[in-house]
């Protein structure tokens, strides 16, 4: 078996946009080629992300992982998001998946992050035991929060 991983750059578009879409379709997205092409088209273009692509034996693709930067206040320090990681289901239960978690950790290390954050689902079993099986801890420290900006409603803002 032949599993190489390296940084994927504007060229590999073709390559990539059809994992995103993919992995978009795992979290009960819809098909949508076209706006997985411009959203995965523009990171790589602008550079605020950095995706890891895995090829693995003869497929160009079998995998990905997406990293996004953010920082830590209290470490004054850089801190990066693994936001996205998929495996095609073939290249599945190879290595691939881990192969790309310690691909981002090497990255992140190199680039003098102080860590790599993650979440997932609460019923995500799967790859609760990958990252436990990988040496990730798990915080239980903070209640974690979002705010859809599309939602309507929201009280006016307090002067």
């Amino acid at each position: 078996m032949s599993l190489a991983i390296r940084r994927a750059r504007s060229a590999d578009l073709d390559l990539v946009a059809p994992l995103f879409d993919r992995y978009r379709h795992f979290y009960t997205q819809r098909d949508d080629a076209a706006v997985s092409r411009a959203f995965i088209g523009e990171r790589l273009q602008r550079g605020d992300s950095v995706l890891l692509l895995a090829a693995l034996d003869d497929a160009a693709a079998a995998g990905f992982v997406q990293l996004y930067p953010t920082f830590s206040s209290v470490r004054a320090a850089r801190v990066w998001v693994l936001n996205d990681l998929f495996v095609e289901p073939g290249a599945r239960r190879r290595g691939v998946a881990r192969a790309l978690l310690e691909a981002a950790a090497e990255f992140a290390r190199t680039d003098g992050a102080a860590r790599l954050e993650l979440e997932t689902n609460h019923d995500n079993a799967q790859a609760q035991a990958l990252y436990d099986a990988a040496g990730w801890q798990r915080f239980d420290g903070t209640q974690r929060y979002h705010l859809s900006l599309a939602q309507a409603g929201l009280p006016p803002a307090q002067a």
